[in-house]
């Protein structure tokens, strides 16, 4: 329950135990109270910057189909993160067998008898559903989307509201030509940039890869370091926020297209409850110090949209960069 903003800046290691955080070691968390209500600024405030994009707003299960995923090699380039829901082979006898053994092992494992087939994929990032759902659309005009969903990484360690297993992600996406996305990704970065500037939170720019399994062996993560299309706002050595330039890999794999050609796409990535580890790790534990996330989004919205010239040398600028 403590946040430590020691590689970002000027406080003391955090307690936010008293303001609404429980930790559950399998990596997941309870958050109530001031720091519940903080989540919802948060997200309220990525919101306000979506709508500043006429971005339509969806939801979307927890699930998806595992063959839209491996359409676009993700149990291949990703097994290591994947988290799968499962069931038991419905027999009564499979189910007597299950019972009769007794469920749980003394470490507290399930003894797990013959399972169903696994048809799919606990939500690994929010922006998969909305390529999936999209599928075989032709469009008229760049598509803009939001949403939010519930996401299950696996790693090698947890920590609270740094790293975990489930965690919360808003996303903001275009589909469209590749100069319609380069220019949403330009736009929407600076609107971040003007937002963290509003909350006084420091971070850098830096180029990223998604973590591949057997990186060296994929493909994927070779053409991620010869054209780089991941920017990671990074707050000390936590990335906060991310701008991803897909290229057509979506729009290919499943039959988007805009001018008669596979659609590209983008997304801007918010982790929330990673902004919470942010504000508390600049501005403490007291929730009395904590800026209006909502209202500096409007602002950062609003001076945004009132640099149109700089928005748009900007896309020229990642036009090159993304």
């Amino acid at each position: 329950m403590i946040a430590d903003p020691s590689a970002a800046g000027d406080r003391g290691p955090v307690d936010l135990g008293a303001v609404g955080l429980t930790w559950q070691p399998s990596g997941q968390v309870v958050l109530a109270g001031p720091l519940q209500r903080l989540f919802g600024d948060c997200d309220r405030g990525f919101t306000v910057l979506a709508a500043a994009c006429d971005a339509e707003p969806e939801e979307h299960p927890a699930m998806i189909d595992a063959r839209a995923l491996q359409a676009v090699d993700y149990l291949t380039s990703f097994p290591h993160l994947a988290t799968f829901p499962i069931s038991l082979e419905a027999s009564k006898t499979n189910l007597a067998g299950f019972v009769a053994d007794g469920p749980m092992d003394p470490t507290g494992a399930v003894r797990l008898a013959a399972t169903a087939p696994v048809r799919q994929v606990l939500t690994p990032a929010a922006c998969y559903h909305a390529y999936v759902h999209h599928s075989g659309e032709t469009l008229a005009a760049p598509r803009y989307l939001t949403f939010r969903n519930t996401c299950f990484r696996r790693e090698e360690y947890y920590e609270p509201l740094r790293r975990q297993w489930t965690f919360r992600m808003r996303e903001i996406i275009c589909l469209g030509t590749r100069v319609e996305v380069v220019a949403f990704l330009a736009r929407t970065r600076a609107a971040v940039d003007a937002l963290l500037h509003e909350l006084d939170l420091p971070v850098s720019w830096d180029m990223a890869t998604d973590p591949f399994f057997q990186p060296a062996r994929n493909p994927l993560y070779l053409a991620q370091r010869l054209q780089p299309s991941k920017h990671e706002a990074t707050f000390g050595d936590l990335a906060i926020a991310s701008v991803n330039l897909h290229e057509d890999h979506f729009g290919a794999a499943f039959g988007i297209t805009r001018d008669d050609r596979p659609a590209v796409s983008g997304c801007v990535a918010f982790g929330l409850e990673r902004w919470l580890f942010a504000l508390t790790a600049r501005h403490g534990a007291d929730p009395a110090n904590w800026p209006d996330v909502t209202a500096a989004a409007g602002r950062a919205a609003a001076a945004t949209a009132a640099a149109p010239a700089a928005g748009a040398a900007a896309g020229q600028t990642a036009e090159g960069a993304w």
